[in-house]
């Protein structure tokens, strides 16, 4: 399996590609396959969370950059 990757959208959603398993808040859990891309909610206007509708346009205002190191 190759590592995790997550990409940040300005003003949308993370994208995370599978393999993945992905535990939502009703502790249901989502198993998206290898090469499968799915955009995951950061607004909280989805209605169907933990996954991305588009729900999330004109809710972002603020974008500014936060750094972190992890070493």
């Amino acid at each position: 399996m190759d590592e995790l990757k997550l990409k940040i959208n300005a003003n949308g959603p993370y994208i995370v590609n599978g393999p993945i398993e992905i535990t939502d808040a009703a502790g249901n859990i989502h198993h998206v396959p290898e090469g499968v891309g799915v955009a995951l909610c950061r607004c909280g206007q989805s209605t169907e969370k933990p996954f991305c509708t588009g729900s999330h346009r004109g809710v972002f205002t603020d974008e500014s950059p936060i750094t972190r190191t992890f070493g």
